[in-house]
């Protein structure tokens, strides 16, 4: 597998530490909602960084997306947080994986469980149920700290059936954090401090944060159930407060043979999540996992 040059061609801020890249790969080859990719940056004095990104959006020709979220001293998440401006080269390697993926194609119904940065992977999933119509019933049960650390929220705070984000900027663009490809910010934009030189047939984003009545699993369906860790809306009547295993099996859909769960978060999250998942009765081997930890900066 060989590296590829990338070219920024937007970026947008998605919470105030965790930026969504969207780049140019010429001859990119595609790839399945789940897989990732490595990223190298090299200094001017030949020094080199790598780590890994998921992608977070379906395959869209040349074009791939990606959201970083800085890591405290993270020289890379930094760089590409804070720094990389649009017009600018990095250097790309995938796609990578095979495992922790959802095939448009043969996919069945799916439950995804995100802690934090955790959501990428889950929403490249999510998206590409949307632009494909699969009707698959999806859940996503999606925890975070508070509302300043909610993801693609355009998307996902969509009121139930419809659907904010635009077929071509999956992720749903916010103008008020949008940089462009000549850097000139859109209405209520702004520029970006650099450093150093429908509804109906798309919109099918069930949302009832905090709710205890997602639906239960209609065909064609996908219920969201935010839980905030610390700090809720004033409207959530859900408390601020961990994840509970009881909130998982009550969000989830039922066990059954074509229901396949995505966890991804940090991995003591993961291993919390995943025991929950068994516990309400869903095959180990059905039960896909990545995890993340502080290595990954």
């Amino acid at each position: 597998m060989r590296w590829q040059p990338a070219e920024l061609l937007a970026a947008r801020f998605e919470t105030p530490s965790a930026r969504t890249l969207t780049l140019r790969v010429p001859g990119w080859p595609g790839h399945l909602p789940g897989q990732h990719v490595d990223v190298r940056l090299t200094a001017p004095d030949g020094y080199q960084a790598e780590r890994s990104y998921s992608l977070a959006a379906p395959a869209d020709g040349d074009r791939i997306q990606l959201t970083v979220q800085r890591v405290p001293e993270g020289e890379v998440s930094s760089y590409l947080v804070d720094v990389l401006p649009v017009g600018a080269l990095i250097e790309i390697r995938g796609p990578v994986g095979g495992w922790f993926v959802w095939n448009p194609d043969s996919g069945g119904a799916a439950v995804l469980v995100a802690g934090g940065s955790g959501i990428v992977p889950l929403a490249a999933m999510l998206r590409a149920r949307r632009n494909t119509m699969a009707a698959k019933p999806f859940r996503l049960i999606y925890t975070l700290r508070a509302t300043e650390d909610l993801y693609y929220r355009d998307e996902l705070l969509a009121p139930p059936g419809e659907f904010a984000g635009a077929s071509d900027e999956l992720a749903g663009p916010r103008d008020d954090l949008t940089e462009t490809r000549d850097g000139v910010p859109g209405p209520g934009g702004r520029r970006i401090g650099l450093r150093d030189g429908s509804t109906g047939s798309r919109g099918d984003l069930s949302v009832r944060p905090g709710d205890l009545t997602v639906p239960g699993g209609s065909e064609g369906d996908v219920g969201v159930f935010l839980a905030y860790s610390r700090r809720a809306p004033v409207a959530d009547p859900r408390p601020a407060t961990r994840l509970t295993a009881a909130e998982i099996a009550v969000h989830a859909l039922p066990p059954a043979p074509d229901v396949t769960c995505y966890v991804c978060g940090p991995t003591p999250f993961v291993e919390f999540a995943a025991t929950a998942l068994v516990s309400a009765g869903h095959d180990p081997a059905m039960i896909r996992t990545e995890r993340f930890g502080p290595t990954g900066k």
